[in-house]
């Protein structure tokens, strides 16, 4: 007989702020990332909610076929804690970890990341999920990771802050979101994060590829830009950065 799925909805909490949030990419095997999907729509969503986090975001990488990225927020690293000992210590995780295991080479590529400024979190109030079933949209989420020297965090944080937001909003693109890591000790280390790493992550959001692809060309062709801006924020680089083209999942809130 064939599982029918129930959803139970979680308690309702705020999903304007989420003060901790955790960028993950997994690698998955050839093929696998449709069948991840369906158990993660599926089962996952309502029931770490309701262990008190927040999925915030799930995404097909738009350029790696096997990559599979989400999003989910806490209120702080006690709560962390917490929800996530109540989420893979109950029955929803024991009863799909290992279909969900089965699709996944590696869960280790993982960012934990606070708000880089006052009011750069996410902003999902009013935000609704929807059912399974319902089709995903054509949009892009953008998502672009500075890997910056730590001791000038601040002064580059200030120049995305007061330079470049306010040109990438020109450009068609504002920021929606903007992090910095969260260098708090990691209380859960079963799942392991990227602890060494100190990197400036900033998102936005697109109505479609081509808008995105628009966007970066105007970007490009702007001297502020590529002659005056670019250049000091790079003087902050360790390493290249990384840019994600994202695909939201049907039942993903961004």
């Amino acid at each position: 007989m064939t599982e029918k799925l129930v959803i139970r909805r979680p308690p309702e909490r705020s999903r304007s702020f989420s003060p901790v949030v955790e960028l993950r990419r997994y690698t998955l095997h050839n093929g696998r990332r449709e069948d991840l999907i369906r158990i993660f729509d599926g089962y996952f969503i309502e029931s770490q909610e309701e262990a008190g986090m927040d999925v915030i975001g799930q995404f097909r990488d738009l350029d790696w076929p096997d990559c599979f990225v989400w999003l989910r927020g806490f209120d702080d690293m006690v709560s962390r804690k917490a929800a996530l000992e109540a989420f893979y210590g109950g029955p929803v995780w024991a009863a799909h970890k290992d279909a969900a295991n089965a699709t996944m080479i590696d869960y280790s590529d993982v960012l934990l990341l606070k708000p880089a400024w006052a009011g750069s979190a996410f902003d999902l109030a009013g935000s609704v999920r929807d059912e399974l079933g319902k089709l995903a949209s054509f949009a892009v989420l953008s998502a672009v990771i500075f890997h910056i020297a730590q001791e000038t965090e601040a002064e580059f944080v200030a120049l995305m802050a007061e330079e470049a937001a306010p040109l990438l909003a020109q450009h068609g693109g504002p920021p929606i979101a903007a992090f910095v890591t969260e260098h708090a000790e990691n209380t859960f280390p079963r799942l392991p994060v990227r602890d060494e790493e100190n990197v400036f992550v900033f998102f936005q959001r697109f109505a479609d590829a081509l808008a995105h692809a628009r966007h970066e060309a105007a970007l490009e062709a702007d001297p502020v830009w590529t002659q005056d801006l670019l250049p000091r924020l790079k003087r902050h680089f360790t390493r290249p950065s990384e840019r994600l083209r994202l695909a939201p999942t049907a039942r993903s809130l961004l």
